[in-house]
């Protein structure tokens, strides 16, 4: 089997518990199919650099898999076909990367770092 990295992008009107249930949802459709995901996140609502099918935001979510080709072609022919999903990434990987993504990574360092910063009052300035 081979390993994969897989993105995609739900429309924006979608919960946050509806987005996550569509990796659950993509993530069956591997394991149905003889594969199985090593690993999976949820990006979060991000703003698109333009817009896809009338939407600027989308939820964005990554799938790590170990799976035949023949589960990944089926995962991403229902993506497709799926009314919410309006993108999607598959790559071939030689090795998945231990830990969080990179984009997990950021999100974390930004909000460690907005953590320390001390909240800004008027009444400091007298």
């Amino acid at each position: 089997m081979s390993l994969y990295e897989h993105v995609f992008i739900a429309r924006q009107d979608l919960s946050n518990a509806q987005a996550e249930g569509l990796i659950e949802h993509f993530g069956q459709v591997l394991k149905d199919n003889g594969g199985s995901v090593v690993g999976s996140e949820y990006w979060g609502l991000k703003t698109m650099a333009y817009k896809i099918n009338k939407n600027r935001k989308g939820h964005y979510a990554f799938l790590k898999s170990d799976a035949p080709s023949d589960a990944v072609q089926e995962m991403e022919r229902l993506m497709r076909l799926h009314e919410d999903v309006m993108r999607v990434l598959t790559v071939k990987v030689d090795a998945h990367e231990e830990g969080p993504s990179v984009v997990v990574q950021s999100k974390n360092q930004r909000d460690e770092r907005d953590r320390g910063r001390r909240p800004r009052r008027d009444d400091d300035n007298n």
